[in-house]
């Protein structure tokens, strides 16, 4: 497929980066800094500002699919929004946060008093584009939850998918690797089972 990726340096942007490539998708790596981009095959460039709409549109019309990688306080969801539908581009998915996951029934990470205060405008951030995003018909969209601890790791393959609930494993750990998150990713990507759904990986 003729993906474009915007944030295809960032953290999580360059192992998804890696992940469709090494899938032989042919990706558009829609960054502010084009000579960080990895050259290699099926890699194209492009220097995209996230805050402009009809310049970021034009970037991405043509592609099968849109993902979106960049920190939500940096960028306004709105304006993504705005100029995914503009592209014509149908297929929109989004790196989400962990925070507006569920602890418990009604209960948010992010409204725990255990959440870092340093994450807490990210993380609500994140979770209003969440909400955005279900108000939305006219994009097929979904939305990818970490586990609440994500790091460079291992891509083992192996892991648990959830809906909007926190996944924690056998020790009461809630983690996944970058690059088991960049998997669980492109599998939706090429397989879509979440489609208008917020859906959640970890081990």
């Amino acid at each position: 497929m003729k993906i474009a990726l915007i944030g295809a340096t960032g953290f999580i942007g360059s192992r998804l980066l890696a992940e469709l490539t090494s899938r032989g998708h042919q990706v558009t790596a829609i960054v502010r800094n084009p000579e960080k981009v990895p050259q290699g095959a099926g890699v194209a460039a492009k220097k995209g500002d996230v805050y402009d709409k009809d310049g970021l549109a034009a970037l991405l019309a043509g592609h099968d699919a849109v993902i979106s990688s960049v920190h939500y306080t940096a960028s306004d969801p709105a304006v993504l929004l705005a100029a995914v539908k503009q592209s014509g581009v149908k297929r929109y998915l989004v790196v989400g946060g962990a925070g507006s996951l569920e602890v418990a029934p009604g209960v948010k990470l992010f409204d725990t008093k255990e959440f870092p205060a340093i994450y807490l405008d990210e993380a609500r951030k994140g979770g209003a584009f969440l909400d955005l995003l279900k108000g939305e018909s006219g994009l097929d969209w979904t939305f990818l939850s970490p586990s609440a601890l994500i790091e460079p790791g291992e891509r083992t393959g192996t892991f648990r998918l959830g809906k909007d609930q926190l996944l924690v494993d056998g020790n009461g750990q809630s983690r996944v690797s970058a690059e088991d998150y960049a998997i669980a990713l492109v599998d939706e990507l090429e397989k879509p089972a979440h489609s208008r759904q917020r859906f959640t990986v970890g081990y």
